[in-house]
């Protein structure tokens, strides 16, 4: 079951997309990050009281820091969504198992002090190439990007992705120390609201639209939706297996966002764009795989 929850929220995400691509028409990305965090506050706080979970926390700094990751990921996600195929912007931020296993093995070379009695560590082949091929990937998808003037989004994309690595560890750091899920998002959401809506009022707002505007109410509630289907995936995943297998099952999320760009965009991709995207999902699962296993020998 905790199979179909992560496709769920995949399928999700992936509608929230759309929205997203429509509402920026109309929107900037810091007004879609605003509406977006007013809406997610809204509904996790009714979510928390619920579930008998209070807001207050004894961590503000490390979900100051979390807000802050994430807020700039979604928003250069939303601006990659504007300006990309909406499959190559979603894949570009599904780069983020690819950036964690990059800080995976930067973090064991910075920690690494040079003495006779701790040589250096072992350099993990596989890994480094797992990494060095979503990279390759990257620079498939996006050539054809860059010779139609979008490479400014394409960065901005690859960014979103790297953010969204440094949150989700931040998010991993959080719940070790017990910090329910709704919480963190919560706050997550409060960083969204507040950091959209002073980026809005720093640049000024857009002319409001009328009936266009409605397209903010699903964006708001699919990306609520997706948060806790993608929760519920997690939590009741029984065994370490069963947590690769949902956490892998993430990059079905290109193929909705694949299907909706051809059916409702028109998007057009070359071979060899497709050919990067398929590199980044298999480098992707790939470090999934191969960070598990080193944890799992590390417990042994």
């Amino acid at each position: 079951m905790q199979a179909l929850w992560m496709v769920l929220a995949a399928f999700l995400f992936a509608s929230m997309g759309v929205c997203v691509k429509i509402a920026s028409q109309w929107f900037s990305a810091a007004e879609l990050v605003f509406w977006r965090g007013l809406l997610g506050m809204a509904l996790l706080a009714l979510l928390a009281r619920r579930q008998g979970v209070g807001l207050a926390t004894r961590y503000p700094g490390m979900h100051a820091w979390r807000s802050l990751v994430g807020v700039v990921s979604l928003g250069a996600w939303f601006y990659a969504i504007a300006f990309l195929p909406l499959a190559s912007a979603i894949t570009l931020n599904y780069m983020s198992s690819v950036w964690i296993a990059a800080f995976v093995m930067g973090g064991a070379l910075l920690h690494w002090r040079p003495s006779a009695r701790e040589p250096r560590p072992p350099l993990h082949v596989p890994l480094v190439l797992t990494v060095l091929a979503g990279f390759a990937g990257v620079l498939l998808m996006l050539r054809p990007s860059v010779g139609e003037g979008q490479g400014f989004a394409g960065t901005v994309g690859l960014l979103s992705g790297f953010c969204a690595a440094l949150a989700y560890m931040q998010v991993s750091a959080l719940s070790r120390l017990g910090e329910p899920e709704a919480r963190t998002v919560f706050y997550f959401a409060l960083g969204s609201a507040v950091a959209g809506g002073a980026a809005t009022l720093a640049v000024g707002a857009s002319p409001w639209p009328g009936w266009p505007a409605l397209w903010l109410l699903p964006l708001g509630l699919l990306a609520a939706g997706g948060q806790l289907c993608m929760t519920l995936a997690y939590s009741r995943a029984p065994t370490a297996r069963a947590t690769l297998v949902v956490a892998n099952l993430q990059y079905a999320g290109i193929i909705f966002a694949s299907l909706y760009g051809v059916a409702i965009f028109d998007d057009e991709l070359p071979l060899v764009a497709w050919g990067g995207m398929a590199l980044i999902v298999a480098s992707g699962i790939a470090a999934t795989l191969l960070r598990a296993r080193g944890h799992l020998a590390a417990d042994s």
